[in-house]
Protein backbone atom coordinates (compact mmCIF):
# COMPACT_ATOMS: atom_id res chain seq x y z
CA UNK A 1 0.00 0.00 0.00
CA UNK A 2 1.46 3.48 -0.75
CA UNK A 3 2.22 5.61 1.73
CA UNK A 4 -0.31 8.77 2.05
CA UNK A 5 1.10 11.78 0.20
CA UNK A 6 0.63 15.14 3.00
CA UNK A 7 -1.54 17.43 2.04
CA UNK A 8 -0.31 20.43 -0.03
CA UNK A 9 -0.74 23.82 1.34
CA UNK A 10 -3.85 25.93 0.83
CA UNK A 11 -3.34 28.78 -1.22
CA UNK A 12 -4.75 31.36 0.94
CA UNK A 13 -2.87 30.31 4.25
CA UNK A 14 0.49 31.15 1.71
CA UNK A 15 -0.64 34.34 0.71
CA UNK A 16 -1.24 34.92 4.76
CA UNK A 17 2.12 33.70 5.74
CA UNK A 18 3.58 35.36 3.38
CA UNK A 19 2.06 38.79 3.89
CA UNK A 20 3.72 38.52 7.81
CA UNK A 21 7.01 38.71 6.09
CA UNK A 22 5.97 41.84 4.11
CA UNK A 23 3.40 44.31 3.60
CA UNK A 24 4.10 45.13 -0.02
CA UNK A 25 1.51 44.87 -2.47
CA UNK A 26 2.13 41.92 -4.93
CA UNK A 27 1.89 43.13 -8.59
CA UNK A 28 3.13 39.81 -10.63
CA UNK A 29 4.60 36.17 -9.84
CA UNK A 30 5.97 33.35 -11.53
CA UNK A 31 8.83 31.22 -11.81
CA UNK A 32 12.02 32.60 -13.12
CA UNK A 33 15.56 31.61 -13.84
CA UNK A 34 17.80 33.80 -11.97
CA UNK A 35 21.66 34.30 -12.30
CA UNK A 36 23.89 36.32 -10.12
CA UNK A 37 27.12 37.05 -9.53
CA UNK A 38 27.64 34.75 -6.87
CA UNK A 39 25.99 31.65 -9.26
CA UNK A 40 27.63 29.87 -11.68
CA UNK A 41 24.75 28.86 -13.18
CA UNK A 42 20.59 29.80 -13.40
CA UNK A 43 18.95 29.15 -9.91
CA UNK A 44 15.14 28.60 -10.58
CA UNK A 45 12.53 30.35 -8.00
CA UNK A 46 9.04 30.67 -7.32
CA UNK A 47 9.10 34.99 -7.84
CA UNK A 48 7.06 37.33 -6.43
CA UNK A 49 7.15 41.14 -7.79
CA UNK A 50 6.21 43.09 -4.62
CA UNK A 51 5.85 46.70 -5.12
CA UNK A 52 10.02 47.23 -6.14
CA UNK A 53 10.99 44.13 -4.61
CA UNK A 54 11.44 40.43 -6.13
CA UNK A 55 11.11 37.84 -3.80
CA UNK A 56 12.81 34.66 -4.81
CA UNK A 57 11.37 31.45 -3.23
CA UNK A 58 12.39 27.72 -3.44
CA UNK A 59 9.05 26.54 -4.59
CA UNK A 60 5.45 28.04 -5.18
CA UNK A 61 4.51 26.62 -1.71
CA UNK A 62 7.52 27.91 0.59
CA UNK A 63 6.29 30.69 2.54
CA UNK A 64 9.83 31.87 3.54
CA UNK A 65 11.49 33.96 0.92
CA UNK A 66 15.49 32.27 0.02
CA UNK A 67 16.50 35.87 -1.32
CA UNK A 68 15.06 39.11 -2.47
CA UNK A 69 16.63 42.29 -4.88
CA UNK A 70 15.21 45.76 -4.81
CA UNK A 71 14.87 46.88 -8.38
CA UNK A 72 13.94 50.46 -7.35
CA UNK A 73 17.04 51.55 -9.04
CA UNK A 74 17.34 49.70 -12.03
CA UNK A 75 19.48 51.19 -14.76
CA UNK A 76 18.40 49.49 -17.73
CA UNK A 77 16.64 46.38 -18.79
CA UNK A 78 18.33 44.66 -21.65
CA UNK A 79 17.09 41.66 -23.91
CA UNK A 80 19.68 38.64 -24.34
CA UNK A 81 19.92 36.71 -27.79
CA UNK A 82 18.91 32.83 -26.51
CA UNK A 83 19.45 30.00 -28.58
CA UNK A 84 16.98 28.09 -26.18
CA UNK A 85 13.31 28.09 -27.67
CA UNK A 86 10.55 29.55 -26.33
CA UNK A 87 12.04 31.79 -23.34
CA UNK A 88 13.31 34.95 -23.04
CA UNK A 89 16.63 36.27 -21.36
CA UNK A 90 17.24 39.77 -19.94
CA UNK A 91 19.54 41.22 -17.38
CA UNK A 92 18.91 43.70 -14.61
CA UNK A 93 21.19 46.28 -14.72
CA UNK A 94 21.71 48.14 -11.36
CA UNK A 95 24.19 50.15 -10.07
CA UNK A 96 26.17 47.18 -8.00
CA UNK A 97 25.78 44.47 -9.99
CA UNK A 98 24.24 43.01 -12.90
CA UNK A 99 21.24 40.36 -12.82
CA UNK A 100 20.55 37.82 -15.52
CA UNK A 101 17.00 36.42 -15.96
CA UNK A 102 14.89 33.68 -17.31
CA UNK A 103 11.65 33.08 -18.51
CA UNK A 104 9.68 30.13 -18.50
CA UNK A 105 8.34 31.16 -22.52
CA UNK A 106 8.20 34.38 -24.48
CA UNK A 107 4.98 35.01 -23.41
CA UNK A 108 5.83 35.07 -19.94
CA UNK A 109 8.94 37.00 -21.12
CA UNK A 110 6.99 39.95 -22.22
CA UNK A 111 4.70 39.65 -19.11
CA UNK A 112 7.87 40.12 -16.34
CA UNK A 113 9.48 43.21 -18.28
CA UNK A 114 6.11 44.91 -18.79
CA UNK A 115 5.77 44.68 -14.95
CA UNK A 116 9.24 45.13 -14.28
CA UNK A 117 9.71 48.23 -16.37
CA UNK A 118 6.20 49.61 -15.07
CA UNK A 119 7.00 49.59 -11.31
CA UNK A 120 10.20 51.13 -11.75
CA UNK A 121 10.16 53.92 -14.31
CA UNK A 122 6.77 54.12 -13.69
CA UNK A 123 5.28 54.39 -16.99
CA UNK A 124 4.03 51.62 -18.70
CA UNK A 125 6.94 50.42 -21.57
CA UNK A 126 5.16 50.79 -25.32
CA UNK A 127 7.24 48.20 -26.92
CA UNK A 128 6.02 45.38 -24.88
CA UNK A 129 4.16 42.77 -26.77
CA UNK A 130 1.04 41.98 -24.56
CA UNK A 131 -2.66 41.65 -24.90
CA UNK A 132 -5.16 44.47 -24.19
CA UNK A 133 -6.09 42.93 -20.74
CA UNK A 134 -2.30 42.56 -19.81
CA UNK A 135 -1.63 46.09 -21.09
CA UNK A 136 -4.84 47.01 -18.54
CA UNK A 137 -3.04 44.80 -15.60
CA UNK A 138 -0.06 47.19 -16.04
CA UNK A 139 -1.91 50.27 -15.68
CA UNK A 140 -3.68 49.02 -12.87
CA UNK A 141 -0.48 48.61 -11.29
CA UNK A 142 1.22 51.62 -12.14
CA UNK A 143 -1.78 53.53 -10.74
CA UNK A 144 -1.35 51.38 -6.79
CA UNK A 145 2.48 51.82 -7.23
CA UNK A 146 2.33 55.66 -7.70
CA UNK A 147 -0.06 56.20 -5.18
CA UNK A 148 1.91 53.49 -2.64
CA UNK A 149 4.96 56.20 -3.23
CA UNK A 150 3.21 58.78 -2.60
CA UNK A 151 1.62 57.77 0.91
CA UNK A 152 4.82 55.96 1.91
CA UNK A 153 6.85 60.19 0.89
CA UNK A 154 3.93 61.86 2.89
CA UNK A 155 3.68 59.69 5.88
CA UNK A 156 5.88 61.31 8.35
CA UNK A 157 8.76 59.12 10.19
CA UNK A 158 7.26 58.86 13.60
CA UNK A 159 4.29 57.60 11.83
CA UNK A 160 5.95 55.10 10.02
CA UNK A 161 7.45 53.97 13.53
CA UNK A 162 4.32 53.31 15.41
CA UNK A 163 2.84 51.99 12.08
CA UNK A 164 5.48 49.29 11.79
CA UNK A 165 4.60 48.83 15.88
CA UNK A 166 1.69 48.04 15.02
CA UNK A 167 1.62 46.24 12.47
CA UNK A 168 4.30 44.40 14.45
CA UNK A 169 1.69 44.08 17.52
CA UNK A 170 -0.90 42.36 14.90
CA UNK A 171 1.75 40.01 13.37
CA UNK A 172 2.23 38.79 17.17
CA UNK A 173 -1.44 38.53 18.30
CA UNK A 174 -2.11 36.56 15.00
CA UNK A 175 0.83 34.27 15.39
CA UNK A 176 3.37 35.34 17.89
CA UNK A 177 5.54 32.39 16.80
CA UNK A 178 7.11 31.33 13.57
CA UNK A 179 5.20 28.56 12.05
CA UNK A 180 8.12 25.35 12.49
CA UNK A 181 7.53 26.41 16.63
CA UNK A 182 6.13 23.03 18.55
CA UNK A 183 6.38 22.69 21.72
CA UNK A 184 8.29 19.39 21.38
CA UNK A 185 11.10 17.92 23.21
CA UNK A 186 14.80 17.23 21.29
CA UNK A 187 14.05 13.46 21.06
CA UNK A 188 9.98 14.59 19.50
CA UNK A 189 11.53 17.60 17.27
CA UNK A 190 14.00 14.54 16.01
CA UNK A 191 11.37 12.40 15.47
CA UNK A 192 8.87 14.69 13.78
CA UNK A 193 11.97 15.42 11.03
CA UNK A 194 12.64 11.50 10.44
CA UNK A 195 8.75 10.68 9.81
CA UNK A 196 8.00 13.80 7.63
CA UNK A 197 10.81 15.12 5.83
CA UNK A 198 8.65 16.55 3.16
CA UNK A 199 7.36 18.87 5.00
CA UNK A 200 10.34 20.36 6.13
CA UNK A 201 13.64 20.15 7.91
CA UNK A 202 14.28 22.81 10.40
CA UNK A 203 11.81 22.77 13.74
CA UNK A 204 12.27 25.46 16.46
CA UNK A 205 11.46 24.21 19.95
CA UNK A 206 11.63 24.86 23.70
CA UNK A 207 15.06 25.64 24.86
CA UNK A 208 16.31 23.34 28.26
CA UNK A 209 15.36 25.92 30.29
CA UNK A 210 11.52 27.86 30.38
CA UNK A 211 13.51 30.84 28.84
CA UNK A 212 15.40 30.02 25.27
CA UNK A 213 15.20 27.82 22.40
CA UNK A 214 16.59 25.90 20.55
CA UNK A 215 16.61 24.87 16.45
CA UNK A 216 16.82 21.35 15.30
CA UNK A 217 17.47 20.52 11.76
CA UNK A 218 17.99 17.18 9.24
CA UNK A 219 20.42 17.51 6.74
CA UNK A 220 20.98 14.91 3.91
CA UNK A 221 24.55 15.34 2.79
CA UNK A 222 26.45 12.18 2.79
CA UNK A 223 23.82 10.49 4.66
CA UNK A 224 21.07 11.94 7.14
CA UNK A 225 22.24 14.15 10.20
CA UNK A 226 20.58 15.19 12.49
CA UNK A 227 22.10 18.98 14.24
CA UNK A 228 20.50 21.29 17.55
CA UNK A 229 21.48 24.78 17.63
CA UNK A 230 21.15 27.01 20.97
CA UNK A 231 19.08 30.07 20.59
CA UNK A 232 19.53 32.52 23.86
CA UNK A 233 17.29 35.01 24.52
CA UNK A 234 18.90 38.22 25.75
CA UNK A 235 17.24 41.32 26.46
CA UNK A 236 14.55 41.90 23.65
CA UNK A 237 17.30 39.77 20.90
CA UNK A 238 18.39 36.51 20.57
CA UNK A 239 21.25 35.03 20.08
CA UNK A 240 21.97 32.09 17.95
CA UNK A 241 25.30 29.86 19.41
CA UNK A 242 27.34 29.34 16.70
CA UNK A 243 31.13 29.76 16.07
CA UNK A 244 30.58 33.48 15.66
CA UNK A 245 27.79 34.65 17.44
CA UNK A 246 24.10 35.87 15.40
CA UNK A 247 22.22 38.34 17.51
CA UNK A 248 18.88 39.13 15.68
CA UNK A 249 15.64 40.60 16.68
CA UNK A 250 13.19 38.38 16.78
CA UNK A 251 12.21 34.21 16.14
CA UNK A 252 11.61 35.29 12.52
CA UNK A 253 14.53 36.42 11.94
CA UNK A 254 16.20 33.57 13.04
CA UNK A 255 14.21 31.32 11.11
CA UNK A 256 15.08 33.69 8.18
CA UNK A 257 18.86 33.56 8.71
CA UNK A 258 19.05 29.84 8.71
CA UNK A 259 16.59 29.69 5.19
CA UNK A 260 19.06 31.66 3.41
CA UNK A 261 22.28 30.54 5.27
CA UNK A 262 21.85 27.78 3.50
CA UNK A 263 19.88 28.85 0.04
CA UNK A 264 16.79 27.25 1.28
CA UNK A 265 17.89 23.87 1.68
CA UNK A 266 16.96 24.30 5.26
CA UNK A 267 12.86 24.76 5.37
CA UNK A 268 10.66 25.24 7.66
CA UNK A 269 8.81 22.38 9.18
CA UNK A 270 5.17 22.72 8.60
CA UNK A 271 1.72 20.87 8.81
CA UNK A 272 -0.64 22.03 7.56
CA UNK A 273 -3.50 22.70 8.60
CA UNK A 274 -5.32 19.33 8.48
CA UNK A 275 -2.50 17.68 10.33
CA UNK A 276 -2.22 20.14 12.96
CA UNK A 277 -5.58 19.55 14.48
CA UNK A 278 -4.76 15.63 14.23
CA UNK A 279 -1.54 16.68 16.55
CA UNK A 280 -3.59 19.02 18.94
CA UNK A 281 -4.31 16.21 21.17
CA UNK A 282 -0.56 14.93 21.17
CA UNK A 283 0.72 18.78 21.59
CA UNK A 284 -1.20 19.14 23.97
CA UNK A 285 0.33 16.22 26.17
CA UNK A 286 3.06 17.44 25.55
CA UNK A 287 3.28 20.81 26.59
CA UNK A 288 1.64 19.63 29.91
CA UNK A 289 4.74 17.57 30.31
CA UNK A 290 7.11 20.59 29.78
CA UNK A 291 5.40 22.52 32.42
CA UNK A 292 5.75 19.87 34.58
CA UNK A 293 9.41 19.48 33.75
CA UNK A 294 10.78 22.31 32.01
CA UNK A 295 14.51 20.81 31.41
CA UNK A 296 13.17 17.77 29.09
CA UNK A 297 15.59 17.54 26.38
Amino acid sequence: MMAKKPPKPAPRRIFQERLKITALPMYFEGFLSVKRAAYQEYKRYWTELRGTTLFFYTDKKNTIYVDKLDIIDLTCLTDQNSTEKNCAKFTLVLPKEEVQLKTENTESGEEWRGFILTVTELSVPQHVSLLPGQVIRLHEVLEREKKRRIETQQVPNTSLEKEKESIEDYVDVLNPMPVCFYTVSRKEATEMLEKNPSLGNMILRPGSDSRNYSITIRQEIDMPRIKHYKVMSIGKNYTIELEKPVTLPNLFSVIDYFVKETRGNLRPFIYSIEDKLGQEHDMEGISEKLKKNPHTE
